[in-house]
């Protein structure tokens, strides 16, 4: 099989997008021809010497409209007819991403550009110039997300961003649970797809005994402090929206909510003040969808919640210089704001909150903080989704999301976790983004959407009832009231 052309057109694209220089690209050239297990031929060259394109082939085309995916494809389909991968699609993608990371520069020298620019022109400048880089190296996969089917449904709640996710496959609670019990570290690695040592990572298919586990030749991650912890900062590879990024402990340590941790959520922001950043909740049935390894969630949107107007105010006399109101939202979510003057005290406010509320039980609405087995040993049900973000007048904002996580003999799967009648929309767990007024929906929707079994409005609407199932205090009297004695409580 002869690669010259498609080896030629990917170092071109490569020296056009300024992922590697000029003067490297013979050896960019041979690199790609190792990860593909071939020896020759001879690159394609213009007129001055330089490796070009294959012919009708433009790299300068727009960032979004150039066919990576399928140049990488067809470099795998190479590495697979000389027997360097595996002819399944898990094996083609090993290879593809095998053959990105040959381009990529050393992670030592990614982060210096990114702080020689963040020097330069800014921290905005830097994520742009890091964004860039992740989507036109295919870690961020462009392509894939582009398939993604997307609208907004008016509800009593707003607007609610409605994504059917063709990019990746639909979990199961139970998978989610199971895998938020797993112990830490192990035998296994990267112990997880959060860890930092996946950086470079090879990946391994399902057969390799260890189990499957994705190539990541092509990621790169940006170092960070966060609460005097090292942390790393990179790209979600199936965004969900603007600039979807993670930040990662250097520690493999179960993920875990606490006034500390939302500190390090203040800490992101003071770094990244054009993002907003925000974490699951730390345990089962509310908490994402990877509880195993410690980490946030943050992006370049402005996100439904973010828009909810409040209901009501309410004082926490400890707290003067912290404001603090309930939304008009289906889960119950509290938003304190504070100048950054107040960042401490804002802090213990949202420490003293998600203390009271971990003890806090009121089974006339059926939220129940805790119980204890035979031995005494406690299981702790409630915890919050907390978000943070700066304002536009430097003001910090923390947005804390009460959830618990109880189930019932009629909700085995969560009492305040998506119902059963509502399940051919939604099972999966309520994270994070979820909290936020964006569904992430399994890609079977799209087959009822076609065959008119579903309307885009009646599956908006079935989320806004999986948002008001997730809330522990209803919008009715009894809920009211209930809430009213927890801020008393305050």
């Amino acid at each position: 099989m002869d690669v010259s052309r498609d080896a030629s057109t990917l170092v071109a694209y490569g020296v056009s997008r300024e992922i590697i220089d000029p003067l490297d690209e013979d050896w960019a050239y041979n690199r790609v021809l190792e990860a593909v297990g071939a020896l020759g031929p001879e690159p394609l060259r213009d007129g001055d010497g330089r490796i070009r394109a294959d012919e009708g082939v433009d790299v300068t085309e727009g960032e979004a409209d150039f066919p990576l995916m399928g140049l990488l494809g067809r470099l795998a389909d190479a590495a697979v007819a000389n027997g360097v991968a595996a002819d399944t699609a898990q094996g083609r993608d090993i290879a593809a991403m095998r053959v990105a990371g040959a381009l990529m520069a050393r992670p030592s020298e990614i982060a210096h550009r990114f702080g020689v620019v963040e020097w330069e022109s800014g921290v905005t400048a830097a994520t742009d110039w890091f964004y860039k880089l992740c989507c036109d190296v295919g870690y961020v996969r462009r392509e894939a997300i582009a398939r993604n089917v997307g609208w907004t449904t008016p509800t009593r709640w707003g607007e609610l961003e409605i994504t059917i996710n063709k990019s990746k496959p639909e979990k199961d609670p139970r998978d989610i649970a199971a895998a938020g019990a797993a112990k830490a570290g192990g035998e296994v690695y990267p112990a997880c797809q959060l860890c930092m040592e996946n950086e470079g990572y090879p990946g391994r298919m399902a057969s390799s005994g260890l189990g499957e586990h994705p190539a990541r030749q092509n990621l790169r991650i940006i170092p960070i402090e966060l609460g005097g912890e090292r942390w790393g900062l990179q790209y979600s590879p199936y965004a969900y929206f603007e600039e979807h990024c993670i930040a990662m402990s250097r520690e493999h340590r179960l993920m875990h909510v606490d006034q500390g941790n939302m500190g390090r959520l203040l800490d992101f922001v003071d770094r990244f003040p054009h993002y907003f950043v925000g974490s699951n909740a730390d345990i089962p049935i509310v908490g994402g969808s990877i509880l195993s390894h410690d980490h946030f969630q943050g992006g370049r949107h402005v996100f439904p919640l973010m828009r909810a107007t409040a209901s009501e105010a309410f004082a926490m006399d400890a707290y003067p210089n912290v404001g603090c109101e309930v939304l008009e939202w289906p889960l119950t979510v509290l938003r304190l704001t504070a100048p950054e003057a107040s960042r401490a005290e804002l802090l213990d406010a949202a420490g003293h909150v998600f203390a009271s509320w971990d003890v806090w039980g009121d089974e006339s609405v059926g939220v129940v903080c805790e119980e204890f087995d035979e031995a005494g040993v406690r299981t702790r049900h409630n915890t919050v989704t907390p978000v943070a973000r700066k304002l536009a007048d430097g003001r910090y904002e923390l947005l804390l999301a009460l959830r618990c996580n109880i189930t019932s003999e009629e909700h085995p799967l969560g009492v305040f976790h998506p119902h059963e009648d509502k399940w051919h929309v939604k099972k999966e767990n309520i994270g994070l983004i979820e909290v936020m007024g964006l569904a992430i929906l399994p890609p079977r929707l799209e087959a009822e959407l076609d065959a008119g079994t579903l309307t885009r409005d009646q599956i908006g609407q079935v989320f806004a009832g999986v948002l008001e199932d997730a809330g522990v205090y209803k919008w009715d009297e009894a809920g009211r009231a209930a809430l009213g004695r927890f801020l008393d409580s305050l």
